[in-house]
């Protein structure tokens, strides 16, 4: 019956019929009232379909624009990350929440949630309960941040270039960021998007840089699909002069890559549950918790004051 209703969930989401609000609503849902039957397979075909969607998103953007943003945001997505950690790192110290577990929220918190937290997990030697309450906490506020924000940017009229930049700076995972724009507008998922996987880049020099400070052996984890999105960009940019006919292929993909996002968060909501909120805790969360309206209410602040902008 469990197998049933969450392979029906799936398959309503992907239908086009809801938006990525209500599927994270269905999937929250189920998680808390069906014991999750696939939950393993759950949480890879969410990771797999999230990159896919991503690069999909990809035949939707024009090169110029991705680099723009890119590079527009490069500057606060260095301060916000160290901003982001230092202050992370400081209230699991004056919470008192283990080193690795402080670490590993921070980090999910400053750069790209559930990404970085599995990229820098094994570089931090972190256990596999240490990696299920820093996901459960980031998991979490991911749920909140994608029904609050569109209210919150709606109720301040901000633009859809400014709610774009401020989900990219202030959501933890690129699945919400996504979900979020969408709500918005298709420029607010443009601006978005392309920020979002900028920061997300920073994967990469952090988890070198940690792994030499530790001297750890793990393996890195790459985004290589970053790359592939870009490259899907480069296509949709450029190949339709050349090739008639392609950009409604590209389009077709745009809009795959829209269902597939819808179907991440309604996979991601089903493994939300009451064992996962049993499983963070007080500390962890509350580090979280104040970690997180910290960073989204100073970045909200910057760019209402024309501080932060493309």
């Amino acid at each position: 019956m469990a197998e049933n209703l969450f392979f029906i969930g799936i398959i309503f989401s992907a239908s086009g019929l809801i938006g990525p609000p209500f599927a994270l609503a269905l999937g929250l849902l189920f998680g808390f009232t069906v014991a999750h039957p696939l939950h393993a397979e759950s949480h890879k075909l969410s990771k797999f379909l999230l990159q896919g969607s991503v690069v999909c998103l990809g035949f939707g953007m024009n090169l110029a624009e991705v680099v723009h943003a890119g590079r527009s945001g490069f500057l606060y997505t260095a301060i916000g990350i160290t901003f982001a950690l230092s202050l992370g790192i400081g209230l699991g110290r004056l919470l008192g929440v283990a080193r690795t577990q402080s670490l590993l929220i921070s980090i999910g918190t400053a750069v790209c949630g559930g990404s970085a937290i599995a990229a820098m997990g094994p570089v931090l030697d972190a256990g596999e309960e240490e990696m299920a309450v820093s996901l459960g906490t980031v998991f979490l506020l991911n749920s909140v941040a994608l029904l609050v924000f569109p209210v919150v940017g709606c109720s301040l009229h901000l633009t859809q270039t400014q709610f774009g930049l401020w989900s990219a700076l202030a959501i933890h995972d690129t699945s919400s960021v996504i979900g979020a724009g969408a709500r918005y507008g298709a420029v607010a998922l443009a601006v978005g998007t392309t920020v979002k996987l900028a920061r997300a880049l920073w994967i990469v020099p952090l988890a070198v840089g940690t792994a030499v400070l530790r001297r750890s052996n793990a393996r890195i984890q790459w985004p290589w699909f970053i790359l592939w999105f870009v490259a899907a960009a480069v296509a949709a940019s450029y190949l339709p002069q050349w090739i008639p006919g392609s950009s409604t292929l590209f389009g077709a993909f745009y809009k795959l890559g829209r269902s597939g996002l819808t179907v991440v968060l309604f996979l991601i909501g089903t493994g939300i549950s009451g064992k996962t909120l049993r499983r963070v805790g007080v500390r962890p969360l509350a580090q979280g918790v104040l970690l997180w309206v910290v960073v989204a209410s100073v970045s909200l602040w910057a760019i209402c004051r024309g501080w932060v902008r493309l």
